[in-house]
């Protein structure tokens, strides 16, 4: 992927801090920037780049729209955090507010998107059922008669390139240590309770550390001991040349989806096709994902590739002078579906012709980090006390990142949490937490 903002490394660890978060992603920085904003001594430390892996990969959506009930309250505060980011970062992010369309061909499908407008309703959302043509007004140039949509009009997008880099800036202004190109191989304790982490370059003393780390944070929390139900998911996502008169709301439609970017061209992915590649863990985790399984059936696409290969052979238990399997891969770079892509297009073309002069300019693909009921885990361990984890974000992660971390940051503090922090325990899952 090219367009990552870049993010230079502190050059030297500090020795102590309060607090240290394990991972630069979108909810990783985020962390360390609300942590940071209260006074905590915080160090974020990354084995690759700054927002490298799924949060600069993502489509860019900030939506409450659609989501399960259990994150709308997070989602509100999130957004309400993205309106006010640059500001508070002095970073651009590329928020915009602009609006998601959820559209459908028949009435059977917004019928069905009818039915989460009972959720909407209990949080006093400005999300509506609209007509055809209402869609037609905000969507001119579409060649399709929809039936209508789900629309939210308080929802918006960013830009993922930019975003997380920015917030981690925003996070060294207010005094958070960025480090780089240095992975955590684990955790020192003291008195049954987090006293250090361990980097492959040197020890910092701390008293609290957030595994913010994606698709790695079950590989992380086997080598502890614990268990985090945590499969990975296959993305893939493009971006087109600039489109004269193309939409400005981001929009899901059946077989594509898209959100205008700030350079005049479009992130546009399928929408409706999930590749899951079959590894070892897929059978570990099989009975906590059936349900999952059942319900995406339509949508799911299994694959055995050299990826379960590459995971049965990948260390699964080291000591803390050893290296890990965060400094064997730096960043996770999977190629894309092609096939899914050029289908997208495809789609998106019969649905909006003025796409049909527009080139691809990219293409990749990122690894989602999918939990059982694609809800994240942002949660503190009574097993292991000063241990926290924000992961498991399912593919809508990027939108609740600052939401996320300023939650996060609450649980490390020990502060009122800005949401009830219940829904996101790993306790959830079953054993204890």
């Amino acid at each position: 992927m090219s367009g990552l903002a870049a993010v230079p490394s502190d050059e030297r660890l500090p020795e102590a801090v309060d607090t240290v978060v394990i991972g630069g992603g979108i909810a990783g920085v985020s962390t360390a920037l609300f942590l940071a904003r209260k006074g905590v001594s915080v160090a974020l430390c990354e084995k690759g780049l700054i927002g490298a892996e799924q949060s600069s990969r993502n489509w860019g959506w900030c939506r409450q729209m659609g989501r399960d009930p259990r994150e709308i309250p997070l989602i509100v505060e999130s957004l309400d955090l993205w309106r006010r980011m640059d500001e508070m970062t002095g970073e651009e992010t590329g928020f915009r507010q602009t609006g998601i369309l959820y559209l459908c061909e028949d009435r059977k499908a917004l019928d069905e998107r009818a039915k989460w407008m009972e959720h909407a309703r209990a949080y006093q959302l400005d999300s509506r059922l609209i007509t055809g043509e209402e869609v037609a007004e905000l969507m001119p140039g579409t060649a399709k008669a929809w039936a209508g949509a789900l629309y939210t009009p308080s929802d918006g997008r960013a830009e993922p390139f930019k975003a997380a880099p920015a917030i981690a800036l925003g996070a060294r202004k207010a005094g958070a240590h960025i480090a780089t190109g240095c992975a955590v191989r684990g955790i020192e304790t003291s008195g049954g309770r987090v006293s250090a982490v361990v980097t492959e370059k040197g020890r910092i003393a701390c008293s609290s550390a957030v595994l913010a780390g994606g698709a790695w944070s079950r590989v992380f929390c086997r080598n502890l001991g614990i268990t985090l139900p945590q499969l990975k998911l296959l993305s893939s996502v493009m971006r087109t040349t600039p489109v004269e008169n193309g939409p400005a709301p981001s929009a899901w439609g059946p077989g594509f989806s898209f959100r205008k970017r700030d350079d005049g061209g479009y992130t546009v992915a399928h929408g409706g096709v999930t590749v899951a590649e079959i590894v070892p863990d897929s059978f570990r985790f099989l009975l906590a994902f059936i349900p999952q399984i059942r319900d995406e059936r339509r949508s799911l696409r299994l694959r055995l590739n050299r990826r379960f290969l590459e995971e049965w052979r990948m260390k699964t238990r080291w000591s803390l002078d050893e290296a890990t399997p965060f400094e064997a891969v730096r960043i996770l770079d999977p190629s894309p579906q092609k096939h899914i892509l050029d289908e997208a297009f495809a789609n998106l073309k019969r649905a909006f012709p003025a796409f049909e002069t527009a080139r691809v300019a990219e293409s990749w693909a990122g690894l989602i980090d999918a939990t059982p009921d694609t809800v994240p885990v942002i949660s503190s361990l009574d097993t292991l006390p000063g241990f926290h984890i924000a992961t498991g974000f399912s593919g809508h992660g990027f939108g609740l990142g600052p939401g996320a971390g300023r939650l996060m940051a609450d649980l490390v503090t020990g502060d009122e949490p800005i949401v009830d922090p219940a829904p996101f325990s790993l306790k959830r899952f079953g054993g204890t937490a």
